[in-house]
């Protein structure tokens, strides 16, 4: 954790606030109704250039300070942003050449947001300028608790000249020599072999996955760089004990979370949702993914990512207040469902619930993307839902704060892999058109398995996990899933066997360890270098159109690897004429662990059997036997013991609790073998006994 952002002595509660864009001057309202609901945060600032700066050179700093005065009035602290994603008018045409390319030589049209190079000179000596004086301002208020940069960052991969000018020097500076990268890349293929780095195209027409994922590394890296360029400005302002942040949204093309999060104090996100019946248990539905997640499964593992950033507890900086999306989804939560998703959300390490928005817009774009209050300006039910929130976090104070999440099931996230299957993607859609999500397909019927069969799971990126001996985490996760990790080093992959030969229990999906770090399919057996302690090994696969029968499991869909045992115990095969002479899942022990290999997308059934017999020896009594119920745990930073028990469903539900604790949110003391009941949409926060 970085010292700059320390632990709140109660979870932060709140939203995004834009006074500006109230058609009436209704401040002291809307304030007395934050403070009345608990808040205890507010954002500010992030998206108006234009009105901070509304002709070139002439600022405008002071229509703020009623609001920063009001809030810290009422013990409202204030998260101030920098203005740099939406560009005001003016400097959009006294400087044409700022605009962003999305293809060579095309300009992005302006007219939305985030339509610039934002590593062109112009642009950054006009975004530091008008960042500079608004932190010269106002980092000395005493409502101003921290800063955001920027808005959800890398929304465009840029092909400015410029910008692939850079790449090519970054690309000298990686391979030396174009003899090294026509070598590395496999140029010789197409004849494509340069002679000198002029020869090198632009990423237009590019047809080679090589130059697609260093491509992809260097546009992350300008991401990473013009956020950690603006996080340095705003340190330079900052007071003790001001962090800075920015909201990332997981799903921008040129982001990489673990390192944009390295440039930050603390982890900020976006967790959108789809509310209703999406979030009703139990779930036999496959829904697709994508900036929303559809489905309770998904949105815990949401909260998993943010955690993953830098495996510390997180901000959640915008989340569903009403209905998110344009206006045709208009689908607001059930009563109660709010409060469950705020505290799953805590149980997996957020430290702030801030909603986009508190006023829901009367123009523009985002006008039915639902606030805390709707058009009129009355609060109604979602305000009562959203205030009762504000008042439990009040009672649970500091033993909400500082959460390490549990875990029975730990996952190795990717984003080269990521990135390289979006490129050269596995699996098909119904049409017959590659599925640019596969990657996230793979994972994410593995995470939900995990999530169905009433597992907590952990998500570690690669280079945080490899970077720690793999002795201790077969200890801290005795369960490590490493689906669709297409893109290895042999370091990877040899730690991975570590991990088993420690006593880890592996588990291996589809495509993983199939192609090196420069997305070249490896020269070898595959499982690449895992095939002789996984007691297995395929060359070839295949894509499915209907769903396979695994006897015993479940389901295979989209994809079979044609698994041959060797020395490993067959668990499941399939039950189909061509298909049956493969392998399903097999398992074989290696030192003191094991490896079991799964060759399919396996259905939610498959999924849910296979982490139910993987962790058959480990029971927990707190692991529900009722579909409709999840329990969750954590530990906070006083080293109490917490479980968050929800009620995903309309039916009135018990639960046995195996061991006495306090009730956090109304005092109670719960007897261990106490039933206690959960109404619809319900959810209880128990402490346990010293």
């Amino acid at each position: 954790m970085s010292n700059r952002y320390q632990h709140p002595d109660r979870v932060r509660f709140g939203a995004a606030y834009y006074h500006e864009y109230q058609p009436t001057d209704r401040l002291k309202t809307d304030l007395d109704l934050m403070a009345a609901a608990k808040f205890s945060v507010i954002r500010v600032g992030e998206s108006v250039w234009s009105t901070w700066e509304p002709e070139n050179g002439r600022f405008d700093l002071e229509w703020l300070l009623p609001v920063l005065d009001g809030a810290h009035a009422r013990g409202i602290g204030v998260i101030l942003g920098t203005p740099t994603y939406a560009v005001p008018p003016w400097l959009a045409r006294l400087y044409p050449e700022i605009a962003g390319e999305s293809a060579t030589g095309q300009r992005i049209p302006w007219g939305a947001r985030q339509e610039v190079d934002y590593t062109h000179p112009a642009f950054r000596f006009h975004a530091e300028r008008v960042s500079r004086r608004i932190l010269a301002r106002y980092a000395e208020h005493p409502a101003i608790i921290g800063f955001q940069v920027d808005n959800e960052p890398g929304n465009v991969l840029l092909h400015n000249h410029g910008v692939f000018q850079r790449f090519v020097d970054w690309l000298r500076a990686k391979y030396g020599d174009v003899e090294t990268l026509n070598r590395e890349w496999g140029l010789v293929y197409w004849s494509h072999r340069l002679s000198e780095w002029a020869d090198l195209w632009t990423p237009d027409g590019n047809a080679q996955p090589q130059y697609d994922l260093a491509w992809r590394t260097f546009q992350a890296e300008q991401a990473t760089a013009f956020i950690g360029w603006q996080a340095d400005i705003a340190r330079e302002y900052a007071r003790p004990g001001q962090f800075v942040t920015t909201c990332i949204a997981y799903d921008r093309a040129a982001v990489d979370d673990r390192t944009l999060a390295a440039t930050l104090d603390v982890t900020a996100g976006n967790p959108y949702y789809d509310m209703q019946d999406a979030l009703q248990l139990p779930d036999d539905r496959s829904r697709p993914q994508d900036w929303t997640t559809r489905g309770t499964w998904a949105l815990y593992q949401s909260a998993d990512r943010m955690y993953s950033s830098r495996q510390e507890p997180f901000l959640v900086t915008e989340t569903d207040a009403q209905a998110i999306g344009h206006s045709s989804i208009n689908r607001p939560a059930y009563d109660g469902q709010w409060r469950q998703v705020a505290w799953a959300l805590i149980s997996r390490g957020a430290e702030a619930i801030e909603y986009w928005h508190w006023h829901t817009l009367h123009f523009g774009t985002e006008t039915y993307w639902g606030g805390v209050l709707p058009h009129s300006g009355r609060p109604g039910r979602v305000y009562r839902e959203i205030a009762r929130i504000g008042a439990e976090l009040d009672r649970a104070g500091a033993a909400v704060t500082g959460l390490t999440p549990g875990a029975d099931v730990a996952f190795v996230y990717s984003t080269q892999s990521k990135r390289a299957l979006e490129y050269q993607p596995s699996l098909a859609l119904p049409n017959g058109e590659p599925d640019l999500r596969s990657y996230q397909e793979i994972v994410d019927a593995f995470y939900r398995g995990s999530f169905d069969a009433k597992l907590q799971s952990r998500v570690w990126h690669a280079a945080h996990l490899t970077a720690r001996p793999a002795a201790d985490v077969a200890r801290e996760h005795p369960v490590l899933v490493a689906a669709a990790l297409y893109i290895t080093t042999d370091a990877d992959l040899d730690w991975l066997l570590a991990y088993a030969e420690a006593g880890g229990h592996l588990i291996l999906g589809p495509r993983t360890g199939y192609a090196d770090q420069e997305a070249r399919a490896r020269n070898e057996q595959f499982p690449a270098r895992l095939h002789e302690a996984a007691g297995v090994e395929y060359d070839e696969f295949s894509n499915v159109d209907d769903a396979v029968t695994v006897p015993g499991f479940g389901a295979a869909t989209r994809w079979i690897d044609g698994l041959v045992p060797t020395t490993a115990e067959v668990l499941a095969g399939y039950d189909h004429p061509h298909f049956e002479q493969w392998a399903a899942v097999t398992t074989r022990q290696h030192g003191t662990g094991r490896i079991t290999t799964v060759g399919t997308v396996p259905s939610p059934a498959f999924a849910r059997a296979l982490f139910a017999w993987a962790t058959e020896a480990r029971t927990d009594a707190w692991r529900p036997e009722t579909p409709e119920l999840t329990v969750t745990s954590a530990v906070n930073s006083g080293g109490g013991r917490l479980r968050f028990v929800h009620n995903w469903s309309w039916g009135e539900q018990t639960f046995t609790v195996p061991v006495t604790c306090t009730d956090v949110l109304d005092g109670t003391t719960v007897a261990a073998g106490e039933a206690i009941t959960l109404g619809p949409w319900d959810v209880r926060v128990l402490l346990l006994a010293a």
